[in-house]
This record gives C-alpha cells, sequence and structure tokens, in this order.
C-alpha cells in the first residue's frame, strides 16, 4: 500500500471531531482519518447490498373534474385572490 499525500478540505466541525476522536483514542489525524473513511466507504457498500431497488406505485387519481387545459390560468387566479386576501388583512391590522 503506497502513502499519498493530499490536501482535503474539510468542514470545521468535522475536523473539530475528528481530532477529538484521535486524541481519545491516542491516534494520529492521519491513523484516524483514513479509519473513518474505510468505516464509511464499507459501510456504504454493505448498505447498498442489503437495499431493495426502489418500486415507484402507480394510482389513478380519476379523471380530472375540471378542463385541464386552463389549469394554470385558475391557478394563477386562485393566487392572486389570495394575495389579495392577505393584503387586505395586513391592512386591516
Amino acid at each position: 500500500m503506497h502513502d499519498m499525500r493530499t490536501t482535503v478540505r474539510i468542514d470545521d466541525d468535522l475536523l473539530t471531531e475528528l481530532r477529538e476522536r484521535a486524541g481519545r483514542e491516542n491516534l494520529s489525524f492521519t491513523r484516524m482519518l483514513n479509519r473513518t473513511l474505510r468505516q464509511g466507504l464499507r459501510g456504504r457498500a454493505s448498505e447498498g447490498d442489503r437495499r431493495r431497488p426502489y418500486r415507484e406505485h402507480v394510482v389513478s387519481l380519476g379523471k380530472p373534474r375540471m378542463d385541464t387545459a386552463k389549469a394554470l390560468s385558475l391557478a394563477a387566479e386562485l393566487e392572486d385572490d389570495e394575495v389579495a386576501r392577505e393584503r387586505e388583512l395586513q391592512l386591516r391590522k
């Protein structure tokens, strides 16, 4: 196994936690980082093996109750009505 030197950007909270764990376990930061990465990669691999593929279940919602060609204009009209109602309530306060 070859050691490689590289630069890694680690979030401050993760860096602090890695350093604290390394200190508690009397390990170097590099060893703690490598061990944590290995555990994470192994966990992901074994976790993926156990998962079943996601299957989407399709359900019919029935026939539309309104003309869907005008759905966007109806939605805009309803939104306009709601905005006007909210403004009226604010003016009353």
